[in-house]
């Protein structure tokens, strides 16, 4: 999806933006293995992808991730 993902110390909330027009997915690194998968889900929500740049496969996770709700 041209983002690069990048796990950095610090005292903040995982997030994306554009920096120096690159793409980029900061994640909490003190943050537990539980935070950082919703993270990326709510993420993945909110990103408008190009799909042409995805697989069959990662067009159907796309999907089903965007149909999925999660219940914390």
């Amino acid at each position: 999806m041209g983002y690069k993902v990048r796990y950095e110390k610090g005292n903040f909330k995982t997030g994306h933006c554009v920096l120096q027009s690159s793409k980029v997915i900061v994640i909490n690194r003190f943050s537990n293995i539980e935070v950082k998968i919703n993270s990326l889900i709510e993420l993945l929500r909110d990103l408008e992808p190009d799909i042409s740049l995805l697989d069959d496969k990662q067009k159907q996770l796309l999907f089903n991730i965007k149909q999925t709700k999660l219940t914390l």
